[in-house]
């Protein structure tokens, strides 16, 4: 996830976002991220102003990573329906492979913490936005339901937010059957009835 940074920050993000897990965001100072990175808090500053820049870098690194991974799913599908199969499943797979990385995205991306600029670069560098293009082109092509793209893939992304947190809380367990059948049944939430038959 951080394979782009350099050693030293690369120990610093990893560190920060173990201890958020652990300990939640208040409780991470400076000092506690050197002691356990093994870095200097001079190293540290050389490379990042604040606790803050640090978190938002942090927050960067995960949108980008997981855009990257989505969007790679989305382009090996050919049809509306195999990307986005393969588009979910790619975030459902981020969920259970990084479940770190997904936790901190969940608790953080409304934060105050997080800067509004970063907050709108990262967006376009995410898997949101063509996921959005995706449900905009399914609604084109009137395979889904005349609704807001955005609102829609929102809707979507809270039903594998809560399945993933069920999971990882060991509620039950996520198989590839029960991932199909759950991507299955978001796409015939929001299909038209008049393409029922040729998209079952």
């Amino acid at each position: 996830m951080f394979e782009k940074y350099n050693k030293v920050q690369r120990a610093v993000l990893e560190t920060t976002l173990n201890i958020i897990i652990r300990k939640e965001l208040q409780a991470t100072s400076m000092a506690l991220i050197a002691k356990e990175s093994g870095v200097s808090t001079g190293s540290i500053y050389h490379y990042f102003k604040s606790k803050e820049d640090i978190v938002n870098e942090l927050y960067k690194a995960i949108v980008t990573f997981n855009g990257e991974y989505v969007r790679e799913g989305l382009l090996q599908g050919r049809t509306m329906r195999e990307k986005f199969e393969l588009g979910w499943n790619r975030v459902i797979d981020l969920g259970k492979k990084y479940p770190q990385g997904f936790q901190f995205i969940e608790q953080y991306s409304f934060s105050p913490y997080i800067y509004d600029e970063v907050k709108q670069a990262v967006y376009t560098g995410g898997w949101c936005e063509p996921m959005n293009k995706l449900y905009e082109e399914a609604i084109q092509q009137k395979l889904f339901i005349p609704l807001n793209p955005k609102m829609m893939v929102q809707m979507h992304y809270g039903t594998f937010v809560y399945i993933l947190k069920a999971h990882l809380h060991g509620i039950f367990e996520l198989t590839d059957d029960s991932v199909h059948e759950a991507i299955r049944s978001c796409w015939n939430a929001v299909r038209l009835v008049d393409n029922a038959v040729m998209e079952r």
